[in-house]
This record gives C-alpha cells, structure tokens and sequence, in this order.
C-alpha cells in the first residue's frame, strides 16, 4: 500500500476529528488522521467536562449513531450531575467532571488501536483540487513537511488552531490553545479555494492550585447519587462504584467588580486588540460585569481538573485581562485571599468558516469532497464539534462507499437542530447548542436518544448486530411497561391511604396506574408502593417507558406539529406581503422577514431571528388571507 494514499483524510485532533476520523476507518476506508501534536489528541483546552444543558443530548445522541464520545466520558468520570431536575425530562441534561488528561489518554488509545486509522504528528497547509466538469474536488493534502497524499475526502477540524492568536492584556502571540503552535498556512489555501472565512474569538479562566484554596468558605457541590451512563456500553455497576468528587460554588462581589471595572480598558477585548466575536452565551466575566452592571454578584464553579492533579478550573472567570489584574481578581474572591495560578487565563482568535456554505451532510457545496467539522464550522463546545465530526465522518465515507448520506432532521434530534441551524443561518459568533434552539425539545429526551437514532447508525454501520438486537430487545421490553402500567387497574380504597399520606388527592373513580404517573408530583419510584406486580427491569426501560407516559399528551402534539410543518414546508409566501402590519408577528421576526423576504415558509423558517411562533403567527395570516 502506497504510504501517501488514503481514502479519507482529517486535519486536526480535537474532539471532531476523532469523531470524524474513528467513523471512516470503523466502516472499513483507509484514514489519516493529522495532528500538530500527539500529546494535544482530544484535548479539553477548556472546561474538564463533558454534557451540560443540551450539551448532555448531544453526547447521547452521538453514542446511539455509534460515536465514541459518550463512551470515553464514562470512562473518564469523576462526578455526575443531572441539569434541571425542577423541570421536565425533556430538558434535564447530564453534565460530567472528566478527567482531562485521563480523557485524552483514553481517546488517544482508541485511535492507536483501530483498524484502517493511522495518527500522524504533522501540519496540514494546504488542500490540493482537480476540476471535474467544471467543479472542483479533492485530490489531496500537502504537509508541512513536503509529504503530498492523494485522498478522496478531506474533513478539516482544526478548532481554534487556524492562525490562532493568544491574547492577555497587551501581550499578542501566534498560538493555538493551551500554548500548543498554531496552524499556519491553511487558512490562505482554503479562501484561495473559495472557501469564505471568518474570525471567531473564545477564552477560558485561570487555573489555581488546590492547595491554596480556603474550600472552608465554599459552598460545596456533590455529585448525584444514581449515575446514568452516556453510552449503553458502560458498565453502569462500575460506573456507580466511583467515589465522586466535589465541586465548589463561590461567587464575585464588589471588590472583585471593582477590579475589573478599573483595569477594564487593559483588557485585550475592550483595548481595540481582539476583532473577533466572541460567544454570546459564554462571556469573559469582564463582558459579564459591563453587559449585567446591575449584578451585585456572578456565580463560579470551582471545579477539579482530573485525580491526579490538583489543577482546578474556575467555571465562569474568563479573562483577557493583564497577569497582575488576574491575580487581583482572584485574591479578591472568598477562599481564593492566597490563590496561587498555575495557567493564566487568556483569550484565543482563530480562522472558521461560514457554515452556510455547507450542505447538510457537512460537505462544502463548491469542493466536492471537503467537509467542515466542529469549531472550524462555528460552533464552540466540545459536544457540538464532536456530533459535527460524526456526521462528516459518516457522510465522508458513505459517499466514497456509494451508499446513502445521513442528513438528520430537526426533529430527529438536537445534532439535526445544529446541523440545519449553521447551514440554513449561519452564525456570526461561535454557535452554542441549547434546548430552546429546538422547537421539537419535547421528542428529543436523553433517554430516548436511541430510539430516534439507532437505526440510521446500524443501517451506516457503526453500531453492531449484537448491539442493535440489544436494542431492539429492550424496545420491546419498554412497550410491554407501558402497555402494562395502562392496563392495571387500581381500587381506591386499597391506594388512596398512601396517596392520602404522600399528599395527594385520593382517587374518586377507577384509575389505571398510567394516571397516577400524569400527575405531575408523582413518578415511577413514587408509585412502587401500590404498583404490587412491578417486574424487575432495567433502569434505561422503566425511565423511558415512565417518561413516555407522562408526557403522552405532548408527545402527541409534537408529533402532529412535525407532520403538520413537513407539509407546510414548500408553502408560498407572496412577494408584496407586509410583514410588519401582521398583527402578532415578534418585531424582531418582522424585520428579518422583510429583510430577507422568503419565497416559501420553509425558507422562512430558517432565517435566524424568525422564531417558531413567528412561523404560526404568519401561517395563519396567509390561511385568513386565503394565500396558502
């Protein structure tokens, strides 16, 4: 085998190379995955943890496609907490402390030992293309080195590599994240490529050392009793046998606002000195203090980077400020009077792409056979790059194998949301996944991540035969519950005690146990003590089969809106419309619909700004106005 010829080749080793690179070889296509460092494999540059509102979704929804992410986390995992518990299961997300070092090991391992898949340490700089009746496609990759490869796709997932700048206060200097080298060279191929770029900006807090930390005036946070693993392959009895670690919550005050409002004009983002745009959901605590200058405080995470070191991140205290500012800051926290920094925090620039040049299976619609993935798409976070990097992964090999490419609905699930999101609207700031980004939130469960996405990643390949009877098994086991629990019938005067002594209303009529479940205050646990027949089952099927019974009535709603947007999809909007005399319609909506004046509801339906309701607001004005 020619050493310089591959089918598939991925440029960059974060959490969406991986992804895209262990998707190809895993379906048997030669891949080489580059990196500028070995020692940089599936790095957390940022915050040690995995999950989060929506976030958590996502990592679900990447194990039931046959991804690799939600497996290592489990791996990895040194606390566990389920996000909104006060709310409903279609919003409550698993967020994960990780082991940052233990996690690239752990990944850095996986990519050593897969068939088809060779790790390379050496800098992409340039895409090379051939034209082919008029369009052009990949014919390969030139190194830093010299080394020309031939290859059939070429996903680029350089995160914030790209022409990387570092910045904290003054100081300016090339650097990727974590003071690895920046990527050089590229970016100038890919425009010169046609390819349009734009200049994104992210940041992350200091790290202190553990030891000269008072976490006597922290408000300590534990983890959850019950862990529910990402990925259906985790040994779930192992996994709840780990002795989990804290973390800490302390908050700024005005000493630490005063600080920074006096130091404000050093700060590399309000000297004039970075021009990229930053996370809107995400900002430095210096953005935070003039964005919400009526806070009295800001709540910070305190929280470990790993077990083997006593590195901690703090959570929410991202700076571009001057070293001496940063050691103010800090000191002037409660606990923090002697903190000792062991990483200074800093704000990082680096070159992406406008996503709406992509098609929805990731492929850049002008170069046949590139694909972007991850941040290099304009995303930020971890999850969302590796969801992106499956895709590519996936819809790379699939068209080099002839077989159907995978693009996922919206209402399939929150990586369809994403995907549809940057192509159909683009971002102008690093794209940050969150439940209300969703108008079909109340399907997209974690629990049932798998029943919306296992089939399509057993019909690519990824998930196995075994695994998917196994699958197919607890469905099964799932429906019979629930069939189960709307058949047994309960007599009132043998439950209503207990009802009674738990503080709810007794039953006035007959009721089956699938009622009792309806109520708000009550769930599958709660009804144990007059549920006499229960079987004993797995945990993943009684939290699904409760869930789907609980939330039947909106279930169905979703449904029926699903069907009922599918066939409002291709409805024509009349050019002379006027938007802004539609009574109901969101100022915002109305603006932007004027500005972009949409041919077809679909269209509409997609322009950032325009939001669900604003769709139904304008569905019914065109069905009054007898124009649909």
């Amino acid at each position: 085998m020619d050493p310089r010829k591959t089918s598939v080749i991925v440029i960059g080793a974060g959490h969406a190379g991986v992804e895209a690179a262990l998707a190809p070889a895993r379906l048997g296509l030669d891949t080489v995955l580059f990196t500028l460092s070995l020692d940089a494999v599936a790095n957390m540059p940022c915050n040690p943890s995995i999950g989060g509102t929506a976030k958590g979704h996502i990592v679900f929804e990447i194990d039931a496609l046959g991804g690799e992410m939600g497996r290592a986390a489990d791996e990895v995992t040194i606390q566990s907490r389920t996000l909104n518990l006060g709310k409903g299961a279609a919003v409550q997300s698993k967020r994960v402390q990780a082991d940052r070092i233990l996690y690239r090991s752990v990944m850095k391992k996986t990519i050593e030992r897969t068939k088809n898949l060779r790790l390379i340490q050496d800098e992409v700089t340039e895409i090379l293309t051939e034209e082919t009746n008029g369009k052009k496609r990949i014919k390969g990759i030139r190194t830093s080195l010299g080394e020309v490869w031939e290859c059939d796709a070429v996903i680029v997932a350089t995160g914030t590599y790209l022409e990387g700048q570092i910045f904290i206060g003054d100081t300016v200097k090339d650097s990727g994240p974590d003071g690895m080298l920046p990527a050089k060279g590229l970016s100038a191929s890919l425009a010169a490529e046609g390819i349009r770029l734009q200049r994104f900006k992210t940041g992350t807090p200091a790290r202190v050392n553990r030891r000269s930390i008072d976490f006597s005036k922290l408000e300590e946070q534990k983890g959850e009793e019950y862990i529910t693993p990402y990925s259906v392959l985790t040994d779930e009895e192992k996994l709840n046998s780990i002795d989990q670690l804290s973390c800490h919550i302390v908050y700024t005050n005005a000493d630490t606002h005063r600080i920074i409002k006096e130091n404000i004009h050093r700060s590399a983002m309000y000297s004039g000195n970075i021009h990229g745009i930053g996370p809107r959901y995400c900002p430095s605590i210096e953005d935070k203090i003039v964005r919400f200058a009526d806070k009295e405080r800001h709540q910070l995470f305190v929280e470990p980077m790993g077990l083997d070191t006593d590195e901690m991140y703090i959570q929410g205290f991202s700076t571009s400020l001057p070293v001496d500012v940063q050691h103010l800051m800090l000191s002037s926290l409660s606990g923090f009077e002697n903190a000792e920094i062991m990483r200074y925090a800093y704000a990082i620039e680096y070159d992406c792409a406008d996503p709406t040049q992509l098609k929805h299976t990731l492929e850049f619609r002008d170069v046949d056979g590139l694909y972007g993935a991850g941040q290099f798409n304009g995303t930020s976070g971890y999850e969302e790059a590796a969801a992106q990097g499956l895709i590519a992964g996936i819809n790379a090999a699939m068209k080099i194998l002839g077989k159907n490419e995978v693009t996922l609905l919206r209402s399939d699930g929150y990586i369809g949301t994403l995907i549809d999101d940057l192509v159909s609207k683009g971002t102008k700031e690093p794209y940050r996944m969150m439940t209300s980004r969703s108008e079909f939130r109340l399907l997209l469960r974690q629990d049932n991540a798998d029943v919306r996405l296992t089939k399509i990643g057993y019909d690519c390949g990824l998930i196995s035969e075994e695994r998917y009877n196994a699958f197919l098994q607890k469905q099964a086991l799932v429906e019979e519950e629930k069939r189960r629990l709307s058949e047994t019938a309960l007599v009132g005067k043998e439950v209503n005690p207990y009802l009674e002594s738990i503080g709810e209303l007794p039953l006035s009529r007959q009721n089956k146990l699938a009622d009792l479940l309806r109520r708000p205050s009550l769930d599958y646990d709660t009804i144990a003590p007059i549920d006499k027949n229960r079987p004993i089952l797995p945990r993943a099927v009684t939290v699904t089969a409760a869930n789907d019974i609980k939330y039947e009535g909106y279930i169905k709603k979703q449904l029926a809106e699903v069907k009922r947007l599918k066939r409002t999809e291709d409805l024509h909007i009349p050019e002379s419309i006027d938007y802004k005399s539609i009574s109901g319609l969101r100022l915002e909506g109305a603006q932007k619909l004027d500005k972009f004046r949409p041919s077809t509801i679909g269209e509409a339906s997609r322009i950032s700004g325009v939001s669900p309701a604003d769709i139904s607001v304008l569905l019914i004005y065109l069905k009054l106005k007898g124009d649909s």
